[in-house]
């Protein structure tokens, strides 16, 4: 018999999300891991807002909500809010029942500076990491660095002289000489103007870069910078020196591409008693500062196989997690948001490994 649409809307009813939420939904097992994270910050949140006046949105819910928008590849704050109104999913990851209104957007930029300046973002992503750890998923031995380039929310006409002089009409600026010395972008002045190979265009960018341990493909450290020809190096260097300057001496090796193949950069892995496993840049003037007492090992193939894994988590945060071109301005705020989304990525990939260990 063909069923008839009742006109008359109920007009009370009880609805639990607890219930229309399946057991097996991935979302499930992310919010015992985000809560268990952010649990531990309390202390932090703490101090963070007055013991008086009138009461904010909580920051948990604020950092659950950018934890769903870079899951979910919500292009805004302003977007998220607006599917915050309908989206029983999402207020199931936030705890908000179905009659609570959504916060406004505003609530986002309003308290990104106080997460800034008790560095929320990495504490967070550190308490990640040790989870994994706790469940035995990261490795203390062969590691892989890398950078990449991560497109500033500016437009290349906005970069002007930094003397107020002007190119032409500001518009058209073909033919023209600009550079990073003499230039800025008048709308985010931490963007460089920058290109990643000899034949790609050069862009108002910045650099991400990333450690990852090889075994299972979890980032370890994330961070974001401004866009120069040094900041891969050093960054790398800073994120290992971080790790492993007073660790207990054991056999460790980083792979890297051929960026890495530097006479200071192998010198300064092997001073933290590293093996740096780089790619030979055979072309380079002077050439290779890798011999054959490193490509001789086996280790060094198996490194430079495992090497490529960490292109799936800038493909992650570019595509899915929408960093490929950031919506925020400055170098601390745009760092920030790379290691939040760096957090996302591994809890997201701690998730698949339960699943399939299990």
């Amino acid at each position: 018999m063909r069923g008839e649409q009742e006109p008359q809307v109920t007009m009370l009813a009880f609805i639990d999300l607890e219930t229309r939420i399946p057991q097996d939904h991935p979302l499930r097992t992310i919010r015992r891991f985000a809560d268990e994270a952010l649990g531990s910050l309390s202390p932090t949140f703490d101090e963070m807002y007055a013991l008086d006046g009138r009461p904010s949105i909580p920051p948990e819910r604020l950092l659950k909500a950018s934890l769903l928008i870079s899951l979910y590849s919500v292009r805004s704050e302003r977007a998220f809010c607006e599917q915050l109104e309908y989206n029983e999913l999402f207020r199931w990851f936030l705890g908000m029942n179905l009659i609570e209104p959504s916060f406004d957007p505003s609530t986002f930029s309003k308290n990104r500076q106080r997460l800034l300046e008790h560095n929320v973002a990495q504490q967070f992503f550190d308490r990640v990491v040790l989870q994994a750890n706790t469940l035995g998923f990261l490795s203390d031995e062969h590691f892989t660095v890398d950078g990449t380039l991560l497109e500033a929310w500016a437009s290349q006409k906005s970069f002007q002289r930094k003397d107020g002089d002007t190119d032409g009409d500001g518009r058209d600026f073909r033919g023209q000489d600009r550079k990073n010395d003499t230039h800025a972008s008048t709308t985010d002045p931490d963007a460089r103007l920058y290109r990643k190979s000899n034949n790609a265009e050069a862009r108002l960018a910045y650099l991400g870069h990333l450690l990852m341990e090889n075994r299972h493909g979890l980032i370890i450290d994330a961070q974001a910078t401004v866009a120069d020809g040094f900041a891969e190096r050093e960054a790398a260097t800073t994120m290992l020196s971080t790790h492993w300057r007073f660790a207990p001496p054991r056999h460790r090796t980083v792979g890297a591409d051929k960026a890495y193949d530097t006479a200071d950069f192998v010198d300064q892995v092997r001073e933290i008693e590293m093996t740096p496993h780089v790619a030979q840049h055979e072309t380079r003037r002077g050439g290779s500062a890798i011999d054959a007492r490193t490509t001789r090992h086996a280790g060094y193939a198996m490194s430079q196989h495992a090497r490529p894994r960490i292109e799936r988590a800038f493909a992650w945060l570019k595509t899915i997690a929408g960093l490929r071109k950031v919506k925020l301005r400055g170098t601390a705020t745009v760092d920030a948001l790379f290691v939040f989304a760096s957090a996302a990525f591994n809890i997201k990939r701690i998730v698949t490994l339960r699943a399939t260990t299990a």
